[in-house]
């Protein structure tokens, strides 16, 4: 039998999604978890790798099991192994060729920035801070460069793996909401570090230290040295893949 499951994460304290040997993962905490619950070696796969400090509001996975568990009783068992701040939200029977990974048509990730004087203190793990202020619409307007195919170089860390820097953006949106600003980003794929180095590249768009013509300059250029820093990880969070609705998920995973 083969599960999908919906998890959400804080990332604080892990060094990524990925099982290592040498320290605390969410992959690896939800295995122990689940392994314990089917009583067999649980293997999960998952549709997108998250870096040390990134969260997930719904990373989704999948397990062959040959354990008959009811989908209720997997969701409270893994819950009750698991530390605070991972937790399955959902469990769902599939069929035997889904994929949580290969099978994802796109990715949504959000990046969450406090845009005040004041650094913040309850919002800490889940935000980066800028204390100047930031103009959305010009960060929006260059943004929409980055729009389509493309070789995306100078937003890919130097460690990336992927055997080609060419990703499609479907959509890309900052706006505003009292103190905070959201990036809103999808993509069939995304590179190491992609979303963080596009962030790193806005913010100085938005405290009007670049003009809005950069990103586009950034893209054609494809020189990671040109373009800004990498974001931090505090504000980063995976919000869900997208599958088509044939596979059967709920409805924060599935294509309308």
């Amino acid at each position: 039998m083969r599960l999908a499951l919906g998890i959400e994460y804080d990332g604080t304290d892990f060094l990524g999604w990925q099982r290592l040997s040498h320290g605390s993962t969410v992959q690896g905490a939800l295995e122990e978890a689940l392994s314990f619950v089917a009583d067999h070696p649980v293997q999960v796969t998952c549709a997108g790798r998250t870096d040390a400090g990134v969260h997930a509001l719904c990373q989704v996975v999948h397990f062959d099991t040959l354990a008959t568990r009811p989908s209720r009783g997997w969701m409270l068992g893994a819950n009750s192994r698991l530390p605070s701040t991972v937790g399955v939200r959902w469990v769902i029977p599939v069929a035997e060729d889904f994929h949580a990974r290969y099978g994802a048509r796109a990715r949504r990730y959000r990046y969450s920035i406090l845009n005040r004087v004041a650094r913040p203190a309850l919002d800490a793990r889940f935000v980066a801070w800028e204390r100047q202020p930031l103009d959305t619409a010009a960060m929006h307007e260059a943004a929409q460069a980055l729009i389509g195919e493309n070789d995306f170089s100078a937003f890919r860390t130097i460690a990336c793996q992927a055997r080609t820097p060419f990703r499609n953006v479907r959509a890309i949106d900052v706006k505003r909401d009292g103190e905070r600003v959201v990036v809103d980003i999808e993509a069939n794929a995304f590179l190491h570090h992609m979303v963080r180095n596009i962030v790193g590249s806005l913010l100085p768009v938005g405290r009007g230290e670049r003009a809005v013509a950069w990103l586009a300059e950034l893209l054609a250029g494809r020189d990671r040295a040109a373009a800004g820093p990498t974001a931090s990880a505090s504000g980063l969070c995976f919000i869900a893949p997208v599958y088509p609705a044939a596979a059967g998920l709920p409805a924060e995973a599935s294509a309308p």
